[in-house]
């Protein structure tokens, strides 16, 4: 088992991408989730932070010694990785909410302006740019049950741009306007769309030739990266009242033939890469499956929303392996890096996990989180619903006033990056952190 793992690894780093490692969301093509070199098992110290003009939901990556990310006051920034000092920032017309890749010298990062944006990666300079179809949020009549039942509401929760992925040339990158796009990454040029029934807002990953991302629309599609064709589609849970349960938001792993990935059905699915076709799938009970898993060592790692668990499942089977409770919902995707599992949780604490046993080993508090403007969450760091959610109200305004209340209380959303034994991760308090 050990000698098929160890080999089937140097493959997957053959096959990914021209792109080093840790230089694209989750890490590589395939978005594994796992890191070179060992993550922190003890907490030392803030090695520096950097301010933005609003939240950061995108990840951070990392090439050359330099941080790139993007953030809702609508730049994307290059920061030395040491300090933390700014290199250049380049202004879009809307929030950056997705996460860059960085090849060749260059950066590829799309914003909510409808735009997808090559920028040179030592100064930011413009290489190109192309116009997608428009972005916007996934939405429906009554969702989650609010008033009026009869409007049509976009999701608050729908708060990721897809993330691009770039091999062989070409660049991969879903959009709100119910597209994947491939572009000539030198010249930005259009190769191929292939039309979703939704919003495709989730990460495609990229492996032997394919590319596998989720729609809102409640499929996951396989397409072929050369020609743009279907190669299969596999189709997860519906949800016509009130589209709770519904949708592919989180963004796939790819390991060893599978396809794993959360849907907003409350499911982690394993699908077979090759012919579409459900290995097994882990139910969380009414609970959305935001964040991407993590694969390594014959197991899965994710977590969940208002459940607020940490899961660890076996990879061939899906039956449980562990289980942690954590504090609050978790949107962020676990990053492991040796023997550590780190994970950002929404009321603003990144937490640090024992790999084998899902202990956990250390956490660190956002200022926000500290300040807890307006008591949204009790003593031991959980959300304070008896006062978010307030009896005898009328429903849609105080749910979506909380809401908003719970999102300023320095969440990471931001999935960690790990790199040199520091950990890097955005929060909603505006701030980059790098932490060791």
């Amino acid at each position: 088992m050990k000698t098929a793992t160890f080999i089937f690894g140097i493959a997957a780093i053959a096959s990914a991408s021209q792109c080093d490692a840790q230089s694209m969301f989750r890490g590589d093509a395939a978005h594994s989730g796992v890191y070179a070199g060992k993550g922190p098992r003890e907490f030392h110290r803030v090695k520096w932070s950097f301010p933005t003009g609003a939240r950061i939901v995108s990840s951070p990556v990392t090439q050359d010694g330099v941080i790139f990310f993007g953030s809702d006051d609508g730049n994307v920034y290059a920061v030395n990785a040491g300090s933390g000092q700014q290199i250049w920032r380049h202004t879009t017309g809307g929030p950056v909410a997705a996460t860059p890749a960085v090849s060749g010298g260059v950066v590829y990062i799309g914003s909510y302006d409808s735009k997808f944006y090559a920028l040179d990666a030592r100064t930011g300079a413009p290489k190109w740019k192309f116009v997608t179809g428009g972005e916007r949020r996934f939405e429906a009549k009554g969702i989650h049950g609010w008033q009026p039942k009869t409007q049509t509401i976009p999701d608050p929760f729908d708060m990721y741009l897809s993330s691009p992925v770039v091999a062989n040339g070409t660049v991969y990158f879903g959009s709100g306007d119910g597209n994947l796009y491939a572009l000539d990454a030198n010249s930005g040029d259009l190769r191929w769309k292939f039309t979703a029934g939704d919003v495709v807002h989730a990460s495609p990953a990229y492996v032997d030739g394919v590319v596998y991302v989720g729609s809102w629309d409640s499929w996951f599609y396989a397409v072929d990266a050369a020609s743009g064709k279907e190669k299969w589609r596999f189709h997860g849970g519906e949800d016509p009242l009130i589209h709770n349960q519904v949708g592919f938001q989180s963004s796939p792993a790819v390991f060893n033939g599978v396809v794993y990935t959360g849907c907003r059905d409350s499911n982690v699915y394993a699908i077979d890469a090759a012919t579409g076709k459900e290995k097994w799938h882990f139910n969380n009970n009414g609970s959305w499956a935001i964040a991407s898993p993590a694969v390594t060592q014959g197991k899965v790692f994710f977590a969940t929303s208002d459940s607020a668990l940490y899961h660890v499942v076996d990879a061939l089977t899906g039956k449980a392996v562990l289980q942690q409770e954590g504090k609050a919902y978790m949107f962020s995707s676990p990053a492991i890096a040796g023997d550590v599992v780190l994970i950002g949780v929404g009321n603003g604490t990144l937490e640090a996990r024992d790999l084998a046993s899902g202990k956990l080993l250390w956490d660190f508090q956002t200022e926000a989180s500290k300040q807890n403007a307006g008591w949204v969450l009790t003593a031991d760091r959980k959300f304070n619903n008896s006062l978010l959610f307030r009896s005898g109200a009328q429903w849609q305004e105080p749910t979506i006033d909380a809401t908003n209340r719970m999102l300023r209380v320095g969440s990471i959303f931001s999935s960690p990056l790990v790199a040199g034994g520091t950990v890097y991760f955005g929060s909603n308090d505006g701030n980059l952190y790098a932490i060791e």
